[in-house]
């Protein structure tokens, strides 16, 4: 009550403040009355009560009441989750702070969060997933943006970063089995971005291993094309080696999905031949074993064109 005695008692003026506010005058409650103050005003400035542990109410700041400014704020909150200060037994103000969004359990709290931005970043489209394999890859870099479907609270949220984050350190799932699972289900992969990185390959090389008639000869500069980059004239095979002409599909067969549009197939299979990019650890020899499967031409002769025999779909009379 130290602190009690020195900024409220001993200032006529803020005990004005405090009694046309009506606050009750009777052991720890005025100190409750000005706690709920600070958190108010905290949240109005802040927009939640996520609190650091050092904030301290500035002084001056006419965003909050002067009699509370001084306050330790950090550390009260701190105290009211770990010793239930001031709301032991109390269901009134327990409620009071449920009401305001207090959050009683901060790592329960930023979880939500974080699964939460994943189950909307799922849902908002097939970019960034693989479709197929119920893959949820997040770009590292990516964070969410403002407007759109998004909500304003998880605005600027870093969500690659918090990927990562849970990959490397373990945040969120370390010792919590449940929510290891959680994530898992949602297609949360804890291999990191050289697994997801495998998946696309593997999942480009079969569509083309497919077209081409279970041959996987795909040249360096051949990336996955999108519905509009298609050739109408199959002579284009014959005049243009680097590019995918002349496979021609129905709207309805076309067989690269979205999120694999713009993929650089040709590049990443010239690293696996020369860096063994992908075919390094326990799963090295599985990896061969898909490709080999797919007819993978491990060393291809030079000049090598596009397959004249197209497969599946050819448009007639072309």
């Amino acid at each position: 009550m130290t602190w009690w005695k020195r900024h409220i008692c001993a200032q006529p003026d803020r005990v004005e403040e405090l009694n046309s506010l009506g606050f009750v005058w009777e052991r720890l409650q005025s100190e409750w009355n000005l706690v709920v103050a600070a958190l108010a005003a905290y949240r109005t400035v802040h927009g939640d009560l996520m609190i650091p542990s050092s904030f301290v109410v500035p002084h001056g700041d006419t965003s909050y009441l002067k009699g509370t400014w001084g306050i330790a704020l950090g550390n009260t909150v701190y105290r009211i989750r770990s010793r239930q200060q001031f709301v032991n037994g109390n269901a009134e103000r327990i409620h009071q702070l449920d009401m305001m969004g207090f959050v009683w359990d901060v790592s329960e709290h930023l979880f939500e969060r974080y699964i939460t931005a994943l189950r909307l970043y799922r849902s908002l489209g097939p970019v960034g997933q693989n479709v197929r394999s119920n893959v949820l890859q997040v770009p590292s870099r990516f964070v969410v943006p403002s407007g759109g479907e998004w909500p304003p609270e998880l605005w600027g949220y870093p969500l690659g970063d918090r990927c990562a984050a849970v990959r490397q350190k373990g945040l969120y799932v370390k010792n919590s089995p449940m929510r290891r699972r959680a994530l898992e289900d949602l297609g949360f992969q804890f291999g990191g971005n050289a697994s997801l990185g495998w998946l696309n390959v593997i999942h480009a090389a079969a569509i083309y291993s497919e077209i081409g008639g279970r041959l996987l000869d795909v040249p360096q500069s051949f990336v996955v094309p999108r519905p509009s980059e298609r050739a109408l004239r199959r002579a284009d095979i014959e005049q243009r080696e680097d590019r995918y002409e002349g496979w021609v599909f129905y709207d309805d067969d076309w067989p690269w999905p979205e999120y694999l549009w713009g993929f650089p197939l040709g590049q990443r299979l010239k690293d696996v031949r020369i860096k063994g990019l992908y075919l390094r650890g326990e799963n090295a020899g599985e990896r061969r074993a898909q490709l080999d499967a797919l007819g993978f031409v491990w060393k291809p002769a030079m000049g090598r064109r596009f397959p004249k025999t197209l497969q599946p779909a050819e448009v007639e009379g072309l």
